[in-house]
């Protein structure tokens, strides 16, 4: 039922940091702290393309997720910006403007943050992006996608633990990306199956992955009416 749907999609870490008011929430605390962990990239890849130097966007990106764990930086979202997306772009984007009118009080290192966040990998990623080619909005958003993509990606491994599952689970993703980089038949040959059973093994784990992937963009946004959308949109963001 519709009813009991709503009720399943309101329990997404998103929907809970909006719906809490309580800044002594651990709960949402929590969530929270796995959204970022999680999207921190597109924040880094923002501030870089916004002309920030490698050490400058390393630390604005620790001091403000600093900020937004320790001084609750989200408390006052309002239920209208229903995408965590759009939330975050606006937050970065207010936080630095505000960064500008002063010198930085936190230095790299210097919060007591709760994350971490592997910055120094975040260069050599950013490095991949085609230069000066996007705006930091829309390169925000790219970023943006591929963590989605592979965060659901990741939790589709999860439920390949054994050999045999992992084994299955390392042949299937390279049919994921669009391009098949080898015939169905060397696929199958390599998981001891015939043509046929491969050919439904692959279509069973594409609908996983496409479950996965919906799934993680539940979390992200807060009506359930949204999610169509944001699958939509962040499947543009990565072909742009």
């Amino acid at each position: 039922m519709p009813e009991e749907r709503y009720r399943r999609f309101a329990t997404t870490r998103w929907s809970l940091i909006l719906a809490v008011a309580d800044p002594r929430s651990s709960s949402a605390d929590a969530a929270l702290s796995s959204l970022c962990e999680i999207y921190w990239m597109p924040v880094y890849a923002f501030v870089r393309r916004t002309g920030a130097s490698v050490e400058d966007a390393r630390d604005l990106t620790q001091a403000f997720f600093t900020i937004v764990l320790e001084k609750g930086y989200f408390k006052h979202a309002q239920r209208e910006r229903g995408r965590f997306r759009t939330f975050l772009l606006t937050a970065v984007g207010h936080f630095l403007s505000n960064r500008r009118k002063a010198d930085r009080a936190l230095k790299r290192g210097g919060g007591q943050v709760v994350l971490s966040l592997d910055v120094d990998d975040g260069e050599r990623r950013y490095q991949l992006e085609p230069a000066d080619t996007m705006t930091p909005e829309r390169l925000f958003d790219r970023r943006w996608a591929l963590a989605v993509l592979d965060h659901a990606m990741a939790r589709l491994s999860a439920q390949f633990v054994t050999p045999d599952r992992r084994k299955v689970f390392t042949t299937l993703k390279s049919f994921l990306g669009g391009h098949e980089p080898e015939s169905y038949a060397a696929a199958a040959a390599t998981l001891s199956l015939t043509d046929g059973s491969f050919r439904v093994t692959l279509h069973r784990f594409r609908k996983q992955f496409a479950a996965s992937l919906r799934d993680v963009v539940q979390e992200t946004v807060e009506r359930p009416e949204e999610v169509e959308d944001e699958l939509r949109y962040l499947l543009k963001a990565v072909g742009r």
